[in-house]
């Protein structure tokens, strides 16, 4: 008679193979999926429009932002960011001071932190404002001829050239909000976003009434108040 007890069935061994199918899990990519570098970056550019307050000194014109930071959580990014603005002059302040043209440029330093109200959502709203350093030149300038070449000849061109400007550094500060939308991911953990952004921008200007180089003397107001719209992409 055979003994019951020497047929021992061995108990079959879990799907995906056991202990090993454990371990792969916790290395792949399920764990990896709530990983976040905690630095930050942003590149963006656009245009900017003047308020009504600051219409009669100032115009139109075009930005470009540069920015890094950190992830401070989720939902807030602390960013430092340099931002550069080319806006032109209205004509009146230009023949003011006798020239045929004229620019402000504005150049920035500031901290600004960035809250997202919906960091893990394909699509997400937010807002941001800070403060810091500003710089404005504001330049008059006048075509004057100047030597030109090629590989074939040498001629002469007119080009606008600056004939005279002054500036002013002083703080300022923004406050603004925009829409982002993450790429990739199916869990949405992607860290690249496009985004559309408008801010307010106030940068603390003195009144300014002089003649720059000996032009003409012309009167701008205080403050520079202006709206940029900027678009890019953010990590």
């Amino acid at each position: 008679m055979a003994d019951s007890g020497s047929g021992d069935v061995a108990a079959p061994l879990p799907a995906g193979g056991g202990a090993a199918a454990g371990q792969y899990d916790n290395r792949g990519g399920v764990a990896q999926h709530g990983y976040r570098s905690r630095l930050a970056f942003v590149a963006g550019a656009g245009f900017n429009a003047p308020t009504e307050d600051s219409s009669p000194y100032i115009t139109w014109g075009g930005n470009f932002t540069l920015g890094a930071g950190q992830h401070i959580t989720n939902h807030l990014t602390l960013m430092a960011e340099y931002q550069f603005i080319d806006d032109k002059l209205p004509g009146r302040i230009i023949a003011e001071t006798g020239a045929t043209g004229g620019n402000a440029h504005i150049w920035s330093l500031t901290l600004d932190p960035v809250y997202d109200f919906n960091p893990k959502g394909h699509n997400s709203v937010y807002v941001t404002g800070g403060g810091g350093f500003y710089r404005k030149v504001t330049n008059f300038t006048d075509p004057q001829p100047a030597l030109y070449c090629t590989y074939y000849y040498c001629g002469t061109v007119l080009q606008n050239v600056v004939v005279g400007h002054f500036s002013s550094n002083q703080g300022g500060w923004n406050i603004g909000a925009g829409i982002a939308h993450r790429f990739g991911g199916m869990y949405a953990d992607s860290k690249m976003q496009v985004f559309a952004e408008a801010r307010y921008l106030d940068i603390l200007t003195p009144e300014v009434n002089s003649s720059p180089n000996g032009l003409g003397t012309t009167f701008v107001g205080a403050d520079t108040k202006l709206i940029p719209v900027t678009f890019g992409v953010r990590f």
